[in-house]
């Protein structure tokens, strides 16, 4: 057996300041760059933005393609075109709106999905 305590054996001084507990450091007044918290005044860029869209060239059409995009109820949609997407769904049974295949065959909307190129 060992002779004395284990309190000899690790060291208990603290360096730095001799009070108790932790020390705070004060906050910074200013938030990072690109802060994505509570009360933060930075503006993420929008999905229109994001695909090199202009607000002139959304017709209402791409908001109902993206709304599609978002909706996992038809499976992932990385790696295909939206139309793919879609088939595929109908095929399932998952029954997708026909709306979409309808814009997606008129030619009038991208057809890639809305995260294309994003991850």
């Amino acid at each position: 057996m060992a002779s004395g305590s284990m309190k000899g054996y690790f060291k208990q001084k603290k360096s730095g300041g001799g009070g108790r507990g932790i020390s705070k450091t004060k906050p910074s007044k200013k938030s990072p760059a690109f802060a994505a918290a509570l009360g933060s005044d930075v503006v993420q860029p929008s999905t229109l933005s994001a695909h090199n869209l202009r607000d002139e060239e959304d017709d209402g059409n791409e908001t109902v393609l993206r709304q599609f995009d978002m909706n996992m109820a038809y499976g992932p949609c990385l790696g295909m075109t939206r139309l793919a997407r879609w088939e595929r769904a109908q095929r399932l049974g998952l029954n997708p709106p026909k709306e979409i295949e309808t814009l997606l065959i008129k030619g009038k909307a991208r057809p890639d999905c809305l995260w294309d190129g994003c991850i």
